[in-house]
């Protein structure tokens, strides 16, 4: 089976636009952070892209299975950040602080997603969830042993506490809360 450049295979037969599933998924982002899972519909992700809520089904078949897909989105931006991640041992760690930081900005909707997904008792979501985490949590680790951290599991854990608290000050307005450092 062929398919065309910038297509991808959707569950059916048709080939799907590549930029129209990123253009759904970017809606999806935005309308779940501003109304939460529960509260969020896919008519509203539809009339944001501008665009039939049945196309949405055509891509994913239900709101869970959209909110998974938005989610496992904004944790590859987040392994890619962190992967492109080149400081020295003695900078490793600040400058992990700071491309994190700098994502948070860019990408808010993408982190208040996060932390409504912690909230989310449906499987999907919270598989979704634990492989996300579990894969930052494993390359920062690598990350620390390849500086030669001498408790790499110690720092890892420390950083994602610290980035589970910037994410709960930032989906709370409250950015007091974030965690200070030396």
């Amino acid at each position: 089976m062929n398919k065309q450049p910038g297509t991808t295979r959707s569950g059916g037969d048709e080939a799907v636009p590549v930029n129209r599933r990123e253009q759904i998924l970017e809606a999806a982002v935005v309308v779940f952070a501003e109304h939460g899972y529960y509260r969020a519909t896919t008519a509203q992700v539809a009339e944001k892209v501008g665009i039939s809520q049945p196309y949405i089904f055509k891509l994913f078949k239900n709101k869970e299975e959209l909110f998974v897909a938005a989610l496992e989105r904004a944790f590859e931006r987040i392994i890619r950040t962190f992967s492109g991640l080149q400081a020295p041992a003695a900078q490793l760690l600040e400058e992990a602080i700071t491309v994190y930081e700098q994502l948070m900005e860019t990408h808010p909707n993408e982190i208040i997603l996060q932390v409504q997904a912690i909230g989310i008792r449906d499987e999907a979501v919270r598989q979704s969830m634990q492989a996300g985490m579990l894969k930052v949590t494993r390359l920062m680790e690598s990350k620390f042993t390849a500086a030669g951290f001498e408790h790499p599991e110690v720092e890892v854990s420390t950083f994602m506490a610290n980035g589970m608290l910037c994410n709960i000050a930032l989906t709370l307005g409250m950015p007091e809360l974030k965690p200070k450092h030396l």
